[in-house]
């Protein structure tokens, strides 16, 4: 019994071993392609930390983050607390004293005003009533609030509170009947004129020889004169 020999595998030709080469390696280049172009993809992508923006409001807060972390552990000096304090309190006396001084000035100047509003109407013809407000005042002012019945009632019976009464007896002159009229020249030069300088005179004059109005009035109703 005779045996059958195996076939020999037949050996690829050249051209064909070519062909597979050539798919091969185009499947193999197409592969190689894509592994670059996903590769150039993702690399693009990847935050390197170059140029890379934070988000939005990120910045401010890491900012404030760490100023509020530096400022946290600060701690004022107790005495440059003190002279801050000292000098805000010397700066708010400072300004209230310009306030009141800027009240007082302008009071004065108002005062003022008026004072020589009142002095031209009394060296024009006052009335009794204008005499009698200007005495009031300065009775007042000189502390002698309590005698101003007295002095009202006195001068009353001496002038009528007119500047130019004049005694053709005795040549007396003015609110206050000074003898002779030409004494009150020691207060000022119109004093014929002026009832203020005539009152100014008259309360002077009552204060050095009686004390006050009240003790003036006294001796005129036991003497009629004073």
């Amino acid at each position: 019994m005779s045996r059958r020999k195996s076939p020999t595998p037949k050996r690829p030709t050249r051209s064909r071993a070519l062909r597979i080469l050539r798919r091969t390696a185009g499947s193999t280049g197409a592969i190689l392609t894509l592994v670059v172009v996903v590769a150039v993809v993702v690399v693009a992508n990847i935050d390197f930390g170059k140029g890379a923006k934070p988000p939005a409001g990120a910045a401010a807060d890491v900012s404030t983050n760490e100023l509020a972390r530096e400022l946290g552990g600060y701690t004022m000096d107790p005495m440059m607390a003190r002279a801050q304090a000292t000098a805000k309190e010397r700066a708010y006396q400072a300004e209230l004293a310009a306030e009141r001084d800027a009240k007082k000035r302008a009071a004065a100047e108002r005062k003022r005003r008026e004072w020589e509003a009142f002095k031209r109407k009394m060296s024009h013809d006052p009335s009794a009533s204008d005499n009698q407000k200007y005495a009031k005042q300065m009775n007042a002012l000189k502390g002698w609030g309590r005698c101003w019945p007295s002095l009202l009632t006195m001068w009353n019976h001496e002038s009528g509170w007119n500047e130019h009464a004049e005694n053709p007896g005795s040549g007396a002159y003015g609110i206050a009947q000074a003898l002779p009229g030409s004494k009150m020249s020691s207060v000022a030069s119109d004093w014929r004129t002026n009832s203020i300088t005539q009152i100014t005179w008259g309360l002077s004059y009552i204060g050095s020889r009686y004390g006050d109005p009240c003790q003036a009035w006294s001796w005129w109703q036991a003497h009629h004169w004073y």
